[in-house]
């Protein structure tokens, strides 16, 4: 890390197109979006440090751009935080984990194995999140029985929660006529929410393209839908009060959101 009187130095060696764009970059960092904790004490709200770089990861992306922070940049904005500070972390490479984007050790706490996400699709809810590809499935064009989907689909997420503990959603939320998120939610789903499609009957698998409801302490608590058309699997309409919401982290001078 680099001393204050270190940076300095390299600065003085800077030319005036670089000392520029610094200067940018600092008064993004000055007025940081204010971090809020929507859930004390969890794995990564107990860590200020993460939350604060989050947030100066999420102010300096848009010191230069008013592009949503996308799911690549995301992924590497996570990481980051992850290991400034002292968490060790692994991103599976190997087309057996082709569900798992990054597993993440932090300290005493059980091991993360995560699937990461994002959006900033216009109006999102503030009750329900959608996750518009969970993984890719070709067999779903191919499959014809609601026996063989069923068998398909349990067999599916079966092998899913095998591999992922936990989906990680950054969600950026627009006003209506404007295109520069004015809040981030991070929020984390618990791969147990589809824990119920093990017991779905053949009958939920009965439509070419079937909506199966997840249940959680007997009430619905997301859908996971077989879209033919892409060959993909959808999760509509997660309630976010069976997710974690981390934290959110709001632009200061921040109008209404539309939700």
């Amino acid at each position: 890390m680099l001393t204050l009187e270190e940076l300095k130095a390299r600065l003085e060696t800077f030319s005036p197109v670089q000392i520029e764009f610094v200067a940018q970059v600092v008064d993004s960092l000055s007025d940081a979006p204010e971090a809020e904790i929507k859930a004390p004490g969890t794995w990564l709200t107990e860590q200020p440090d993460w939350i604060e770089y989050f947030g100066l990861a999420l102010s300096v992306h848009h010191s230069a751009t008013t592009v949503p922070l996308g799911l690549k940049s995301f992924e590497s904005v996570f990481q980051n935080a992850c290991e400034h500070i002292g968490w060790r972390v692994e991103t599976p490479v190997s087309a057996t984990h082709r569900f798992l984007d990054l597993v993440v050790y932090p300290g005493d706490e059980p091991v993360r194995r995560l699937s990461l996400k994002s959006t900033a699709a216009r109006r999102l809810s503030s009750t329900f999140l959608h996750i518009s590809k969970l993984t890719e499935a070709a067999w779903i064009q191919d499959v014809r029985s609601a026996r063989d989907r069923r068998q398909r689909t349990q067999a599916l997420f079966r092998e899913y929660q095998e591999h992922v503990t936990q989906i990680v959603m950054l969600r950026a939320f627009r006003e209506a006529a404007d295109a520069v998120p004015r809040r981030y939610q991070l929020v984390e789903v618990p791969t147990s929410i589809f824990d119920s499609l093990q017991d779905a009957s053949v009958e939920a698998f009965a439509s070419d393209a079937p909506a199966v409801h997840c249940l959680v302490d007997g009430e619905e608590a997301a859908v996971v839908a077989l879209d033919r058309s892409d060959a993909k699997v959808t999760v509509r309409r997660v309630r976010l009060d069976a997710c974690t919401v981390h934290a959110e982290w709001r632009q200061a001078g921040a109008g209404r959101i539309i939700e």
